[in-house]
């Protein structure tokens, strides 16, 4: 008996992280790949046609029939075109994805957003199922956010709504990759939990997880850290909440793994902060590093009528 599946692909940094779908989200199978960005951005393209490709003579093999395609991909994503309008770290510039994928593949293709694509994972199958209003904040080598309303995901005019990361949080603070000085992706990412850390004890760290574990041994400088790292979360997630005045706060990527070092302060942190504000429920993401991915399958299900 032949099974309807998606095929899903997240396209990240490093790592494609890719599966098999069915129409009720369960997954049928997964892959890892390289990304390869350091052949430069038509071979990470080509790579995605290759492993999408892939995919589908795998899904024949087990008895599968791929119906459609789900990508997210970093960066500014146009989605009504499939556009991939700008990711800094792929090197892609106006990349026709969704075009791209649909020749090589023959079947239709959609293209989404990838902090986007998880935060409607996490709303519809994860930490914020239980709720209409979903606000989700994945804190890794940068922060993002994804609000998500009855299961939709909102992209802004220009496919570029979410970046609650260069909300300046800290004005004449450390200098942000986007230009400006202070912004909360500055001061409170993973990557810059690490960098502050080091600058104040003098010495390179393992990374955020190791200055958390620090801090919770009493180490004076890591406590000094975390307590700024906390303090600007609160700030920023403050604006989040007079936007868009969502019923849950979901917190995700790296950072998220202090689990209550993070979630305990940052909850006490931000109720101090409210006023006329409706406090929401504030709760570690369920999902992990698979909520892009699928994402990307819900992205594609979506397009078929089947959503899940």
């Amino acid at each position: 008996m032949t099974d309807d599946v998606v095929i899903a692909l997240d396209v990240g940094g490093t790592v494609v992280k890719c599966a098999l779908v069915g129409p009720d989200g369960a997954v049928r199978h997964t892959e890892r790949h390289p990304t390869g960005r350091d052949r430069g951005a038509d071979a990470v393209v080509a790579t995605i046609l290759d492993i999408a490709d892939g995919l589908a003579t795998t899904a024949g093999g087990l008895g599968l029939r791929p119906r459609a395609v789900g990508l997210v991909v970093p960066g500014v994503v146009d989605e009504a075109t499939g556009t991939a309008v700008w990711a800094a770290n792929l090197g892609f510039r106006d990349v026709p994805l969704k075009a791209l994928l649909e020749k090589q593949l023959g079947l239709p293709a959609t293209v989404g957003h990838d902090v986007r694509a998880g935060g409607i994972a996490e709303a519809r199958l994860g930490a914020g199922r239980e709720y209409r209003y979903v606000f989700v904040l994945p804190i890794g080598t940068g922060i993002a956010a994804a609000l998500v309303v009855d299961g939709t995901a909102y992209a802004g005019a220009h496919g570029a709504a979410g970046e609650i990361g260069h909300i300046v949080v800290r004005p004449g603070g450390p200098l942000c990759g986007c230009g400006q000085h202070g912004c909360l992706e500055s001061v409170a990412s993973a990557a810059a939990v690490a960098r502050r850390y080091a600058e104040r004890v003098g010495t390179a760290t393992e990374g955020a997880d190791r200055v958390a574990a620090l801090a919770a041994a009493g180490d004076p400088d890591a406590a000094a850290v975390w307590q700024e790292t906390v303090d600007a979360l609160a700030d920023g997630l403050l604006t989040g909440l007079a936007m868009f005045d969502p019923e849950v706060v979901v917190i995700g990527g790296g950072l998220a793994e202090a689990g209550d070092a993070l979630l305990v302060p940052l909850r006490t942190a931000l109720r101090a902060r409210l006023t006329f504000h409706r406090e929401p429920v504030l709760r570690k993401a369920a999902l992990g590093d698979e909520a892009g991915c699928l994402g990307a399958a819900l992205l594609a299900l979506d397009s078929l009528g089947e959503r899940a």
